[in-house]
């Protein structure tokens, strides 16, 4: 089983890159939180992975931090949540908040996140409450600010891009999208999808 990658960024995209280790290409699916601490492509990279098995696929996902990947594979532990859901949990929040709203009884923030129903939400508070305490206190991990300012249309088709991809209405992700725009958010792909985020959320 797969549970550690370091090689070099050969694609990256919002929900999942392509490392190269030794020559050979991974496919790895990753959650936005991740997607926000990469470097550019060709940049050394190092993921802790999930290695998840079907009968018809070998999946990998992977995580910037151990904390990040634990907060994961508590959320596999709950009934009704897949690795894919999981992955867009942890998109949809940082580990931090999706802590803080396990450990608040914040349905209402967990059932902003799509895929995640309200019996789900109540799943995730009575199995995690206790279990995800000893990572209350665990560090948070800033993002970095989006490198380069590239074509400020082309940033705002793959953010919507991102967007649709991880359930969220086209409509809606546009709206938000385009209100972040003119809250003044700087140019950039992550930019632009933290702040639609926070704003999908409310």
């Amino acid at each position: 089983m797969i549970a550690f990658l370091s090689g070099k960024l050969l694609e990256k995209q919002a929900n999942s890159v392509i490392l190269d280790v030794a020559g050979v290409g991974y496919d790895v699916t990753i959650p936005l939180s991740t997607f926000y601490e990469l470097g550019e492509v060709g940049s050394d990279v190092q993921l802790r992975i999930y290695t998840h098995v079907r009968e018809d696929a070998i999946q990998l996902f992977g995580f910037r931090t151990e904390r990040e990947r634990d907060i994961y594979l508590k959320l596999l532990s709950v009934q009704g949540v897949g690795a894919k859901s999981a992955i867009t949990m942890l998109s949809g929040m940082n580990a931090d908040e999706i802590v803080a709203a396990i450990r608040t009884n914040n349905l209402a923030k967990l059932t902003a996140i799509p895929g995640v129903g309200k019996k789900t939400a109540e799943r995730l508070v009575v199995e995690l409450r206790d279990k995800v305490a000893e990572l209350a206190a665990g560090d948070s991990s800033s993002a970095r600010a989006a490198n380069a300012a590239s074509d400020a249309d082309s940033d705002f088709d793959d953010a919507l891009s991102a967007l649709v991809n991880l359930g969220y209405q086209k409509h809606a992700a546009e709206s938000a999208l385009q209100k972040a725009r003119e809250n003044g958010t700087e140019p950039g792909v992550q930019k632009l999808l933290r702040a639609a985020l926070q704003l999908l959320a409310k």
